[in-house]
């Protein structure tokens, strides 16, 4: 089999080439990322590629499946980019596989896709996924999910999943994720056991987890499965601010809703955050999903707890954690901060 992984170089992608990897009935895989890495996993080649602009045919031709992964978090202060990255350059990946005659395609969709749910019930693949609009990335996601449903309607001989994960961590990805949630501002030391002062305790504030090697996993199964249609994925269990002051060794302190997303959009426009407001809007929206189809489908059950999984992000972001490639760069000093200030805090892309 052989499997093409656009955007192969991020948090997810590293964790399924390695899962590919490991599999014998994977012969060959093709890693597809705008930046080359100089990290060599075996029976992996490397092809430069820009979703928006570049012919993927020729790279899509001769694979027996096409996981997409691709995505920009940022710059979030040009929506026109991510929206031409992530929905148009999504476009141009499954019109891609339609013509070059692959005959699986599986694409990253998210927890963020689904529309605003409940907390105390989780819900099944079946919730609708029309986003929360007051966030570039739900907007994008569930605009890519309507594509998907034209998308098989017109090519019913293509095998589709779609992938709904939940906020997906590990150490090797912490200092990317620091980049793009808390910006250059937060301080290494800062990020450790009782040294942060308190979590806040925002209503609403309760979402799930999963470590990206159970993802990676997750993404190996449904390419080498005759399985289709959308499965959750998360690990247990549900995070709230109380598991989190529990896993930092700190208190909570309530703070309300309004407060929370004032404080949040202050330092957005500031440009003392890089992360756009609507996103802590979008995780008190969103829903706890179920997972049962994944693990009765799939046959997939993660390794790793949800506190496992952050408690490797915390870990990671004190240490300046991450991998070779562009996207998963460990910290590199002042310096490297100081190239986030110089881009723009959230600008940068």
């Amino acid at each position: 089999m052989r499997v093409v992984v656009v955007g192969a170089t991020g948090n997810v992608g590293t964790s399924l080439v390695r899962a590919l990897e490991a599999d014998a009935t994977v012969a060959s895989i093709v890693g597809v990322a705008r930046r080359l890495p100089g990290w060599q996993p075996g029976r992996t080649e490397w092809r430069r590629a820009d979703v928006v602009t570049d012919d993927l045919v020729r790279i899509f031709e001769g694979a027996d499946a096409v996981v997409h992964l691709a995505w920009l978090f940022q710059p979030t202060r040009d929506p026109w980019v991510t929206w031409r990255a992530n929905v148009l350059g999504s476009m141009r990946v499954f019109r891609a596989v339609a013509e070059s005659g692959v005959p699986v395609l599986v694409h990253a969709s998210s927890v963020g896709a689904y529309s605003p749910g409940p907390k105390d019930q989780p819900v099944d693949e079946r919730w609708p996924t029309h986003g929360w609009p007051g966030a570039a990335y739900g907007r994008e996601k569930a605009y890519v999910e309507r594509v998907l449903d034209v998308y098989e309607h017109d090519h019913p001989g293509i095998r589709v999943v779609r992938m709904r994960p939940a906020f997906i961590v590990k150490r090797e990805a912490a200092t990317e994720q620091r980049r793009l949630f808390a910006g250059p501002f937060l301080p290494r030391r800062l990020v450790k056991a009782r040294r942060i002062p308190f979590v806040p305790d925002i209503p609403r504030l309760r979402l799930q987890a999963l470590h990206a090697d159970d993802a990676g996993e997750a993404y190996r199964l449904a390419v080498t499965r005759p399985v289709s249609g959308a499965f959750n994925l998360a690990a247990d269990p549900v995070l709230d601010p109380a598991m989190l002051a529990e896993l930092l060794g700190v208190r909570t302190l309530p703070v309300s809703s309004w407060l929370a997303r004032t404080a949040m959009a202050a330092g957005w426009r500031m440009r003392l955050l890089p992360a756009a407001p609507g996103l802590l809007e979008l995780a008190m929206q969103i829903p706890l999903m179920k997972v049962d189809r994944a693990r009765e489908v799939l046959g997939w059950t993660p390794r790793h707890s949800a506190g496992e999984a952050v408690r490797e992000l915390i870990e990671g972001v004190h240490d300046g954690a991450g991998m070779d490639t562009p996207p998963l760069a460990p910290e590199a000093g002042a310096a490297d901060r100081l190239r986030e200030l110089a881009t723009g805090v959230g600008g940068r892309s």
